[in-house]
């Protein structure tokens, strides 16, 4: 593997470790929704005009959640964050392990993502959403 793949992956890795350590960081809101306003991101619009949660909801809270080993919350908080926050976390170790070794498993795992994989995704997230509209407690 050449030194252009393997800077990629160290690539991948920081950026995924930025996501995780900063989602360390933060204090996940107790409304499930939110919690991006430590960053200074401004409320969401969405919420605010229709007071019902967008599709991108609880996202960052989930990652909060899992960032601080608690899974189960971020499930619960918004489904679809919390296979992301994982999946950010795989990808930060696969990235570390193939930038350090160069091994071609990355190469591999990216064939995976095939059109049916990223419907699939799509189908999950949409899921995700309905279950916010769900549990919504109204309170943008």
């Amino acid at each position: 593997m050449g030194l252009r793949a393997r800077l990629v992956a160290a690539g991948v890795a920081a950026a995924c470790a930025t996501l995780l350590v900063t989602a360390s960081l933060l204090k996940a809101d107790d409304a499930g929704h939110g919690t991006h306003e430590q960053l200074g991101l401004p409320a969401c619009g969405w919420a605010l005009s229709f007071n019902s949660p967008c599709m991108t909801c609880g996202m960052t809270t989930a990652f909060t959640h899992a960032a601080d080993g608690n899974l189960w919350q971020s499930l619960v908080t918004q489904p679809m964050g919390m296979l992301l926050s994982v999946g950010t976390a795989a990808a930060f170790w696969l990235g570390l392990f193939v930038a350090v070794t160069g091994s071609r498993l990355g190469e591999h795992l990216a064939r995976l993502l095939t059109t049916r994989t990223l419907v699939i995704a799509a189908t999950l997230g949409g899921a995700a959403w309905v279950y916010k509209l769900i549990v919504w407690d109204g309170a943008a």
